[in-house]
């Protein structure tokens, strides 16, 4: 479990099956040099969903929140890499077989919004993708 990215949290509330643990930001983020651009350092809490807890858990109790590296590129690659290679291929692909950069353009909005669309029908199924586990914090 040490090679896995692991937050601080509080309980936040309990569900059947799922805990959901909010966690803060970490105040690091201030001395880093990409703070300002960085979505990590916006400053909002985080409500993270762990779904198939074993153990009892309270209302504001501290926990740890891990998760696999993979998961983060999995995230990374889903939410900004993919989407970005479509659009550049769709509006490359508008612009060259209508040699109109304004339906290029649009082609590349177009075939964004139905990306994300596809993505929001199979939240559940990516859900599954994306496992956290949770443990006390001993001591």
């Amino acid at each position: 479990m040490s090679d896995n990215i692991i937050h601080r949290g509080k309980v936040e509330r309990i569900e059947k099956n799922s805990v959901f643990v909010r966690i803060e930001p970490k105040a690091a983020c201030g001395e880093c040099h990409a703070a300002s651009v960085c979505s990590v350092s916006d400053r909002k809490d985080r409500i993270i969903e762990v779904n198939g807890c074993t153990g009892s858990y309270a209302l504001q109790e501290e926990v740890l929140v891990s998760a696999r590296p993979s998961m983060g590129l999995f995230a990374v690659a889903v939410a900004y890499a993919i989407p970005f290679a479509t659009v550049v291929v769709a509006a490359v692909a508008g612009i060259y077989l209508s040699k109109s950069e304004i339906i290029g353009g649009l082609t590349g909005l177009g075939v964004l919004v139905a990306y994300y669309f596809v993505l929001y029908l199979l939240r559940d199924k990516i859900k599954r993708n994306l496992i956290f586990t949770l443990s006390k914090i001993s001591g």
